[in-house]
């Protein structure tokens, strides 16, 4: 007698009731008409790795990972891939048949699948990109934006010290700029990504100066609470094409959703809005 093996996946963090994630994945199961469940997993750090090790045996087929755990579940997986490495953390388990935990970050794919959707006449060759940030998010930002051909990214940080070590890490095509004189990057950019928190809401405000944005320009906020920020704002006013953050989200998630449970969704219009509601 055969038996039905309904797939199981979720999303570990602390705190986890914002995550919008389980909304995400289980309209894709809904749509494409699959067996299977995603669902929020609200764990402390010292109970992540028998967390982790436990949940194969429950039925799990693998996990996303956010924060503050990206960065430890590393450590616990038994193989981590390239990207997930350059990046230094990962986003995405994968429970494997032979009981190994494979960890990736899809974060880097789901920031550049954004941008092809949304601005698909964007070429990463036409000159620098300016990155407001640098934190885990700049950093997967960073390898895609470089793997794509951008020849120069100019980098600003609140604390520089931290921009510094990226430079260290990612080598001479980052070129390390003050925060006073952040605006400035926007000179010679034709991609501008904000990174930070700033605009989002409940925190501060973005106030780097905005003079320097022109047409041609692709500009993208990973912030997308609100959709529209300051500077999606200020960009389109001056004829740059604008790119929200929800859209990295979602593509984020295709991988891993294609992974668990064997069917590749699509980011559309109507899970925008699913989203958003």
């Amino acid at each position: 007698m055969s038996v039905t093996v309904i797939p199981l996946a979720g999303v570990i963090g602390n705190p986890i009731s914002h995550s919008k994630s389980p909304k995400m994945h289980k309209y894709w199961l809904r749509k494409y008409g699959l067996l299977g469940d995603y669902v929020p997993l609200h764990v402390h750090e010292d109970d992540l790795e028998r967390v982790i090790r436990s949940m194969p045996l429950m039925g799990f087929a693998g996990a996303n990972v956010t924060i503050p755990h990206k960065v430890n579940v590393m450590s616990i997986a038994d193989q981590v891939s390239d990207r997930a490495t350059l990046i230094g953390a990962a986003n995405t388990l994968i429970f494997k048949k032979d009981g190994k935990i494979y960890a990736d970050n899809t974060d880097g794919y789901g920031f550049m699948a954004n941008i092809k959707q949304n601005a698909p006449d964007w070429n990463p060759k036409a000159g620098p990109a300016a990155i407001f940030g640098a934190g885990g998010a700049a950093r997967a930002v960073i390898v895609a934006l470089a793997d794509a051909g951008v020849p120069e990214i100019y980098l600003s940080n609140r604390t520089r010290p931290k921009a510094e070590a990226l430079k260290s890490e990612f080598g001479a095509r980052i070129k390390v700029v003050d925060w006073v004189q952040a605006g400035n990057m926007l000179d010679d950019a034709s991609t501008v990504v904000n990174t930070t928190s700033l605009g989002m809401k409940g925190a501060a405000e973005f106030r780097v100066p905005l003079d320097g944005l022109r047409p041609g320009m692709v500009v993208t906020d990973l912030v997308y609470t609100p959709l529209r920020t300051r500077l999606l704002d200020e960009a389109e006013k001056a004829g740059c094409t604008v790119v929200d953050g929800l859209g990295m989200l979602l593509h984020q998630g295709v991988p891993g959703f294609e992974r668990w449970f064997g069917v590749r969704p699509e980011v559309d219009d109507d899970l925008r809005q699913v989203i958003l509601r």
